[in-house]
Parts: structure tokens; C-alpha cells; sequence
């Protein structure tokens, strides 16, 4: 019954030697990956980007402001000079959190009377908003009883009073910061699994030796294999959209035509990815291995679940040369805070040059010779 298995052992363990790139699939890829996403995962919310609005200048503000650094978990990164900055930079993304301090803030503690600070959340991110919220008040309320230590008898109400407010998503549905994200993560790998087969397929059928003997240029192909795969990348983001509308009740707060616009960037980037992969590859096995090389870190490096201001150094610079992170913020910021071209066009361009680089790596690589 087991005659010959030995044999076929042996000779299975010669062929997996002799083929290095699925050796190495097999073996180092997943302890790379396994230590890249130990660091980067991180649940714990801290560095949240922060814009500081002081509108006072004194020392007990700044020493406020100091308290709030000293947390570590907010970062005061950006300063802004007028209520429409300041909402601004959280309308970009740049910011999740904006406190503004208010011009009588040092004249009120001195004599004694009760102030407020406004925070504002960007609620798009719901486990950063939450964290957010409960640390500003809970500053406040250590401030505040230390101002009441060194008052004799205390004051009757609270000092320092956080007067926070949610934007853009004030009831901090899940739904809301999950689904948008899924939209790209989804997007992203239908369209490549779709395309990575392209040039593979030819080889495998036997047909890659008609296209090498036709007038079609290498960048012709390219094209041509793309084209069709776009077309079907949009209809899928009409149905992921209507289903993201209707089905989750998650509102488009932003212009659909800039979103549609935006996508189909995205496409053609992702698209160009997949060309790539087929280049490489000798059959549909590796060409789908490679695509998870691709896919794995686009969903845990994109800041689709973790904030990628958590992560190291390093692993951020990773996640943000995955498309679908620039992608992902173009999503919330259209559909969420209702950013605009003039917020998102460096997300916008910074996919566009992607895509072009490529496409024309895909060209360079396919050669029609055998």
C-alpha cells in the first residue's frame, strides 16, 4: 500500500529546496512578519496628534499645556492662530485632538473663579477618541484638586472645567470608523487578487508566446490588461458603498463625485500592484503568495485597526508605502469629516505617483521573450 512514498518524500524534499522563493515564502516571511506586527500592534492610545489653540500665553497655561505633554498621551505637534485653523487641522487629519485655551484662563484662576477649556475629538476614530476624552478629564480633575490643595478652604466649584465635544461621529458608533476602512481594505483585495493573475494566466495557458509575436508594446499590455480590471474596481466600489450606506447607515459627509474620483486612483494603484506580482511570478500558487505578502501588512500597517502613531519608527515608515493607509484616510476624511480636494490632495497625489511607478516597473519587467 505505502510502496514508493519514501521515494516521493525524498523527491518532494528536493523540489522544495530547489524552488528558494516559496522556501523562503514558507519559512522567513512569516517570522518577519510575526516581528513587525508584534511591535506595531499596539492597543494602547498614546501620542495622540494634538493642535494647542492659547489664546492666554501665561505660565499657568502653559504649564496646563505642559501637563497634557507629559501624559504621553498627547503630543503637541501643531499650533494654530484662529477658531478656523484650529478646526481645520483636525478636518485634515493631522490633528485628533485641539484644545483651545481660553485669553482669561490665568486672570480666573487667580481670582479664584472656574474656567473651561475646549477639547475638541475628532470621533472618526473611536478608540482614540474615547482615550482621548477620559485623560482630558481626568487632567482637569487633577489640576483642579491641586489648585484646591493650595487654596485655603477650596473653592465651591471645580477650577479647571474640560468642555469636550465630539466631531463627526458624536455618538462614537463603531460603524462609522470600522466600515470606511473596510471599504479600501476590501477594495484593495479583490482588485489585486483580480490582476495578479493577469501575465500568470498567459503562462500557464500558453498563450504569452500569440502576445509576444504581436505589434502590441510592452506598455500596450499593461494598459490593455488594465483597463478591464478598472472598470470592474468601480462597480465594486459603487456596490461597497451603497452597501456601506444603507446596509451600516454610515453617511457620506463629503463629496461622492471627490470619493469616486479618489478611488479610481486608488484602483489604478492597487491594479499596478498586481501587475507587478505577475511578473514575478512563475504560476497562480506564487502569484497568490505574493499577493499575501502584500495584503497582510495592508491590513495591520494601514491604521485601519491600530493608529499608526503607535507604532515604531520603522514600522510606520512601512505602513506608510502601503496604498491603502493613504487610501483609508482619504475614505474617513470624505466620508467622515467631509474634508475636501484642498485637505486631501496630498493623499491624492501621493497614490498617483504610485501607481505610475508601477506601472512602469510592471512594463520594465515583462520582457517578450521566452
Amino acid at each position: 500500500m505505502f510502496r514508493g512514498t519514501r521515494s516521493i518524500i525524498y523527491k518532494e524534499v528536493i523540489h522544495i529546496f530547489r524552488d528558494p522563493r516559496t522556501f523562503l515564502l514558507m519559512l522567513f516571511l512569516p517570522s518577519v512578519q510575526l516581528t513587525i506586527f508584534g511591535y506595531a500592534i499596539d492597543l494602547d492610545v498614546k501620542d495622540v496628534p494634538t493642535v494647542v489653540y492659547n489664546l492666554d500665553g501665561r505660565e499657568p497655561s502653559r504649564d496646563l499645556l505642559n501637563t497634557f505633554a507629559n501624559s504621553g498621551y498627547f503630543a503637541l505637534d501643531y499650533t494654530a492662530f484662529s477658531d478656523e485653523e484650529l478646526v481645520d487641522t483636525v478636518v485634515r487629519g493631522h490633528a485628533k485632538v485641539a484644545l483651545k485655551i481660553p485669553p482669561h484662563y490665568t486672570d480666573d484662576l487667580l481670582r479664584g473663579r472656574p474656567t473651561s477649556i475646549q477639547v475638541l475629538i475628532d470621533g472618526s476614530d473611536s478608540t482614540v477618541a474615547m482615550q482621548a476624552l477620559n485623560v482630558s478629564n481626568a487632567i482637569a480633575l487633577r489640576e483642579s484638586m491641586d489648585i484646591a490643595a493650595e487654596t485655603l478652604g477650596g473653592p465651591e466649584e471645580a477650577p479647571i472645567e474640560m468642555r469636550s465635544r465630539m466631531l463627526f461621529n458624536p455618538d462614537m458608533r463603531t460603524a462609522n470608523f470600522m466600515v470606511p476602512g473596510l471599504v479600501g481594505v476590501v477594495l484593495q483585495t479583490i482588485t489585486m487578487l483580480l490582476t495578479c493573475f493577469a501575465i500568470v494566466r498567459e503562462k500557464e495557458n500558453g498563450t504569452l508566446e500569440q502576445l509576444m509575436v504581436t505589434p502590441v508594446s510592452r506598455l500596450g499590455l499593461m494598459i490593455g490588461k488594465l483597463v478591464p480590471y478598472c472598470i470592474i474596481g468601480i462597480a465594486e466600489v459603487a456596490f461597497l458603498l451603497t452597501i456601506m450606506r444603507f446596509l451600516f447607515q454610515v453617511p457620506i459627509a463629503g463629496s461622492l463625485l471627490l470619493l469616486v474620483a479618489f478611488s479610481i486612483i486608488f484602483i489604478f494603484t492597487v491594479l499596478g500592484f498586481g501587475l507587478l506580482i505577475s511578473t514575478f511570478a512563475d504560476n497562480q500558487i506564487q502569484a497568490l503568495q505574493y499577493s499575501f505578502v502584500i495584503l497582510l501588512p495592508s491590513v495591520l500597517l494601514s491604521g485601519f485597526m491600530f493608529p499608526l502613531e503607535n507604532m515604531p519608527h520603522a514600522v510606520y515608515l512601512i505602513g506608510r508605502i502601503v496604498p491603502v493607509t493613504y487610501f483609508i484616510e482619504i475614505l474617513r476624511g470624505i466620508i467622515l469629516r467631509g474634508a475636501g480636494l484642498t485637505e486631501l490632495w496630498t493623499q491624492g497625489l501621493i497614490l498617483v505617483g504610485m501607481g505610475l511607478t508601477l506601472l512602469l516597473i510592471s512594463t520594465f519587467r515583462f520582457r517578450k521573450t521566452l
